[in-house]
């Protein structure tokens, strides 16, 4: 056992490694992460070491062979990355006008009514169900859907810098029925 463990000694061959792992990454971080990544594959395949071999060449050849396969891999990458470049939207539009709309929506929500605010938050951020945002507000269901018909007419009003009544007129239409007007 100790003949086998000095055969297979990595020790006295990581100035060699080191300064070759140097010359081929440029980094000393990087090759020190590149010997560390050899010695582990040298240790995961030392059972294909063959006996008459040199120690040295064996675990050179190894460190390049790493060394190969992460270029490989991060030219890999790098395509996959060009892909996915090209299939994105080149021209994003800017973030501000989205924090813009935002705060335009949110100053517009907090111009409601209360009762009509409540009714909007319950049913359209809460996900509540018409009946259990009238049981919550204790309101009959007729009440909430009212109000909340009067708050969506409003944010449209706002959204269109309009009154509510005009916005609420130009998009009614009574289905099976007549509201007093031809169409």
């Amino acid at each position: 056992m100790v003949a086998e463990t000095s055969r297979f000694d990595v020790v006295g061959h990581l100035v060699s490694l080191r300064r070759y792992a140097r010359s081929l990454t440029r980094s000393d971080i990087d090759s020190e992460d590149l010997v560390q990544e050899a010695l582990l594959r040298a240790y995961e395949k030392r059972g294909s070491y063959r006996e008459g071999r040199q120690l040295g060449p064996w675990l050179l050849s190894i460190l390049h062979n790493v060394f190969i396969d992460r270029q490989r891999s991060r030219s890999a990458e790098a395509r996959r990355m060009e892909r996915v470049a090209e299939l994105q939207d080149p021209h994003l539009a800017p973030a501000q006008d989205d924090h813009m709309r935002l705060a335009e929506v949110r100053r517009a929500f907090m111009a409601l009514p209360e009762e009509q605010r409540a009714a909007l938050h319950l049913v359209a951020i809460e996900g509540f169900t018409f009946a259990e945002a009238a049981v919550t507000l204790e309101v009959p269901i007729g009440t909430l859907m009212s109000r909340l018909s009067r708050a969506r007419a409003s944010l449209r009003a706002m959204e269109n810098g309009g009154k509510a009544g005009d916005e609420r007129r130009a998009h009614l239409w009574v289905v099976g029925g007549s509201d007093g007007s031809s169409r």
